[in-house]
Order: structure tokens, then C-alpha cells, then sequence
């Protein structure tokens, strides 16, 4: 059954220009936006850029220049904190509440920089709102419905008796009975069940809080941060009752909220796993979803740039009635930490994957892109893991511009990323016995008249340059030649590209068809077998 909608152009009170995105509202209307922004706010003071240095106070400036320097997107999603703290005027839990409880009772004296903003009187959802009404995109909140990064701490807290400043009431009064399992080691434990309707009530009250407050065009639930939320004994059926039944209640309330700030469409946005062998498991039903009230399914693997995002399944799944967007990030795959969280080295997504991987998304029936992570090209806990550099905005109004992508060279790639379940069953990392050869699909837009020879790399977390290997490329023989890791100038060198010794390269003749879906055969002939964690194909 599809949901009702208003009649008519619907004016956007309060946000300007924004009255273009509402559109004809009219049963199933689709949402209008093409590229769609994450920002999750902490980069404003994690990352260093041109400017002050990290230990600076946050500002309303800083969050509107984070604002204004992506240009080129058409609605800016805004992540205030983890969802459990709001970081706007709240009157369930004001930052004045957070911190007379932490002082008064368990004597945390310590306040963060976002503490003193808000304390202060900082009002993020506020600056949003006007920043966005200024340059006509449209500003929505982005809800984390069960981040764990506040709970990493959490074996310390209990050691020493008292939370820490990232902490909430709700939470750590509430950690014994509502947490997902025993282990304080794991963040997927440490959050809570949402089988437990206390649970879902406070974070509906903080959405219904922000609705009510603030002129929003729209409104994102996120199952990714953290994407646990149910305890083992909860069933699957139940969980899908449970997450179908909050989306409809959303939804309900997003459009009252809407219509008593004159507001009558909003839109209502779900960041969920790409990856759909993993969404029975969290309850996600991509079209029950649409049935309660969704308009826009993001799609995401989490952390990384994957150029198999499955929109093409997604559309079978909710039909016509949807927005489908794919969600590409900083980087396509990473290593080992070095000395903890955030200091893995990573594999930067360069600009031909960026408009190859919206390209790849277009041909499977998206309706746009989004962004996640995207400042993180900016210097981040460690130099160890640059060199750093300013994130490439210039891509950002490339990406709706279909013409403009298919003028673009392609860079195909499958990537191991890391050992993470959000990407599920992927071809690599896996091991070339000798002898045995191993078949691999890349998809591609086909493409006829190519002006020049491609490149197709295969890379190994070790030195493979004393083995042997043979690839076919839909039946043809590649020709080896020299190693190359750096097989672009204007991309960006000396990120964690690999050894010359890693790389196993081939050329991919000119008069090689090009297919939908390319089938690749790899054999290693001699020495000893070959762990493959990354293979690309680099045309034009």
C-alpha cells in the first residue's frame, strides 16, 4: 500500500530556495536529490586542514565552513554525535543535564570541546538549518541508531566507578540490563537491544525532539553505526516487526512535525548495508521499509568505496517507489593498525573510482550517490598513515552529471577492504594455489572503440615478483609488463600504494571486448601460491 502524499508544489518554509526539492509531491513522488553529503562533525576537529590547529574550541564557523566547502551537493546530512547525546537545544537531555550529572554525582569534571560549545549555547541542527537555506541544499539530520564508539572506554569506566564525558544518563544507568551481550570488549555487545522498548523510546524522542524543533527537509536513520542492534534471543521475524513498526512511527511523526512547521514533505532517508545477506539478520526489509513510509535507501559498506553495491537488487526489492543511492567513502581498502583504532594505513579512492563507482551505480537503477567519510583525506591521528592532503571536492558536482561520467576514464577494482562482516561474502582476500586456476567477475560499462590499452593489476599484501601467473581476460591472454603503482599521474601517490614487488601487472589490448559483466581468470603456474587482496583495471 503506498503511502499518501500531498498534492501540489509543497513550499519548504524556512529554507529558501530548498522549495525546488520538494517537487510535485504526489502519490509516489520520488525524493529529487542526485548527491547526497555525510557529515559527521567530529572531522572538524579530528582532521587537521589549512588553518588553526586541532586543539582549537569549536565553533559555529567551523561546522559552516564544513557546510560550505561541499559545494556541489543537493542535500547535506548532518550527524550531531552517536545518537545518544544530542548535540542540539534538547530539553529531554540538555548538555547543562549531562554535565550537572556527571559533576554532581559521580564528580567527571572534564567537558569536551563540542561540551563547551553546547554549553555555551551551540545549537548545531540551527546552524545547519541556515547554512543550508543559504546556498539552496536541502539539511537533513542523520540519526546514529546504535553507535558504539562511547562504549570503548567502557571496561574503564566500570574499573574506576564512574562514566566518561561521552557517556549518557540514559546509558550508563541503563548498561546492566539493556546492553546486547557480556563482552565490554566489543562494541557490538556494549550497545543495546532493541527488542527492549525503553530502548527505541529514548532514540525516537530525541528524532521527534529534532523534528519538532528545527525546519529539516528530511530525516536519516542509520543502521550502520553500529549495525548490532538486536540480542540473540530476539528472532528475526521479531526484529523485522520491531524496525518495520519504528520506521512507520517515524514516519508518522516526521510528517506531523512537518505539517505544524509547515513543512508537509519531508523525506525520510534508511543508511543500511549494501551487503543484503546481512539485513534479515538486523531486521532490515528493504521493501516493508518503503511500505512504512521510506523514501531513500542508502546503501552502504560501512567504511569503504565498493563498486558492487547491489542497486540493481535493491530496485527489484522496493520497486519504483524508492530513491536508491550508493554510498562511497575515503578510501577502498585497508591494512593493519598500527597502535589502535584510526591508525590502519588506507588505499585512497581516487577520482576515476569515484566516477566510475556513480557510473557503475546509474547503470544498475540508482537514482544518486552519497558521500561518507569524505574529509578523512585531511591529516588524521597519525602521520604514519599519510601523506595527507585536501579531500577532492571537485568530484562532488561531477557526480550528477551523467555526460560528464560517461566521458570519464574507468578504474574497476575489487578490493579485500579489511575483515569485516558488513561486507559479506567478497571474492578477496583469497588464495592462488598453483596450478589451479581461479575465475573473477569485474563489472564494467562496456565500452567500444577504446583509444588505448588498459591496465589491469593484481596486488598481494607480499612479494609475489618471483612467481609465475597467467591471466585471461574473457578467454584472451594478457601480456605481463613491468610493475606499476602509480598508474595515473594526477592521482594520489605515496598513500599506501604497495611495492612495486606486490603487483603482478598485464595489459589489456585495446581489441579486447568489453562486457557487462567481465569474467577474468587468474592461474599461478609457478612458485608458490599467491594471496590476492586487491585487483583493478585502469582505462584511458
Amino acid at each position: 500500500m503506498k503511502r499518501r502524499r500531498f498534492i501540489g508544489v509543497v513550499p519548504l518554509v524556512g529554507i529558501g530556495s530548498l522549495a525546488s526539492y520538494a517537487g510535485i509531491a504526489a502519490e509516489g513522488a520520488k525524493a529529487p536529490f542526485r548527491v547526497i553529503y555525510s557529515n559527521d562533525t567530529t572531522h572538524i576537529l579530528s582532521c587537521r586542514s589549512p588553518g588553526p590547529e586541532r586543539d582549537r574550541p569549536f565553533t559555529d564557523e567551523d561546522l559552516r565552513k564544513s557546510i560550505l566547502e561541499a559545494e556541489g551537493v543537493d542535500a547535506h546530512f548532518l550527524q550531531p554525535g552517536l545518537g545518544w547525546i544530542p548535540w542540539w537545544r534538547s530539553s529531554i537531555y540538555s548538555a547543562e543535564d549531562h554535565h550537572a550529572w556527571l559533576r554532581d554525582k559521580h564528580g567527571v569534571k572534564g567537558v569536551t570541546r563540542i561540551g563547551e560549545y553546547l554549553l555555551g549555547g551551540g545549537d548545531m541542527l540551527k546552524t545547519l538549518v541556515a547554512t543550508c537555506r543559504e546556498i539552496g541544499v536541502a539539511p537533513f539530520l542523520s540519526f546514529r541508531l546504535n553507535d558504539g564508539h562511547h562504549t570503548r572506554d567502557l571496561a574503564d569506566a566500570l574499573a574506576r566507578g564512574r562514566p566518561t564525558t561521552k557517556m549518557a544518563r540514559h546509558y550508563w544507568d541503563n548498561y546492566k540490563a539493556f546492553r546486547i551481550g557480556p563482552n565490554m570488549a566489543s562494541w557490538d555487545e556494549c550497545v543495546f537491544d532493541w527488542g527492549i522498548p525503553e530502548v527505541r523510546e529514548y532514540k525516537f524522542a530525541l528524532l521527534e525532539e529534532a523534528c519538532a524543533n528545527y525546519d529539516l527537509a528530511g530525516l536519516e536513520l542509520d543502521f550502520l553505526r553500529h549495525w548490532s542492534r538486536f540480542g540473540v534471543s530476539v528472532p528475526l521475524e521479531e526484529r523485522r516487526e520491531i524496525t518495520n513498526g519504528f520506521v512507520a512511527r517515524v514516519r508518522e511523526m516526521l510528517d506531523r512535525t512537518g505539517r505544524e512547521r509547515g513543512l508537509p514533505q519531508r523525506w525520510l532517508s534508511v543508511r543500511v548495508p549494501a551487503n543484503s545477506t546481512i539485513r534479515p539478520e538486523q531486521g532490515v526489509d528493504l521493501r516493508e521499509m518503503t511500505q512504512a513510509g521510506v523514501d531513500m535507501v542508502n546503501l552502504s559498506y560501512s567504511y569503504f568505496t565498493w563498486q558492487d553495491g547491489n542497486p540493481g537488487q535493491a530496485r527489484e526489492e522496493i520497486g519504483d517507489e524508492g530513491s536508491i543511492y550508493v554510498e562511497m567513502t575515503h578510501t577502498t581498502m585497508t591494512g593493519k593498525a598500527t597502535a589502535g583504532s584510526g591508525t590502519q594505513p588506507f588505499l585512497r579512492t581516487t577520482d576515476e573510482q569515484f566516477y566510475t563507482t556513480a557510473r557503475l551505480a546509474y547503470e544498475q537503477g540508482a537514482d544518486g550517490v552519497s558521500l561518507f567519510n569524505f574529509p578523512y583525506y585531511r591529516y588524521h591521528v597519525t602521520e604514519s598513515i599519510g601523506p595527507f592532503h585536501e579531500p577532492p571536492f571537485h568530484v562532488l558536482p561531477r557526480l550528477k552529471r551523467r555526460r560528464y561520467l560517461d566521458r570519464q576514464p574507468q578504474w574497476v577494482f575489487a578490493s579485500a577492504g579489511r575483515n569485516d562482516s558488513i561486507l559479506g561474502d567478497k571474492p578477496l582476500p583469497t588464495i592462488l594455489k598453483r596450478g589451479a586456476s581461479q575465475l573473477f567477475s569485474l563489472r564494467m560499462i562496456p565500452e567500444k572503440n577504446r583509444p588505448a590499452d588498459g591496465l589491469l593489476r593484481l596486488r598481494s599484501d607480499e612479494a609475489i615478483d618471483d612467481r609465475e601467473i597467467e591471466v585471461r581476460f574473457n578467454g584472451e591472454v594478457l601480456k605481463s609488463v613491468a610493475a606499476e603503482i602509480h598508474p595515473r599521474s594526477d592521482s594520489y601517490a605515496g598513500t599506501w600504494l604497495g611495492k612495486p614487488s606486490q603487483f603482478a601487472c598485464f595489459v589489456l589490448p585495446k581489441s579486447v571486448s568489453l562486457e557487462s559483466i567481465n569474467e577474468v581468470e587468474v592461474l599461478v603456474s609457478g612458485g608458490i601460491r599467491v594471496r590476492l587482496v586487491y585487483f583493478d583495471l585502469i582505462l584511458g
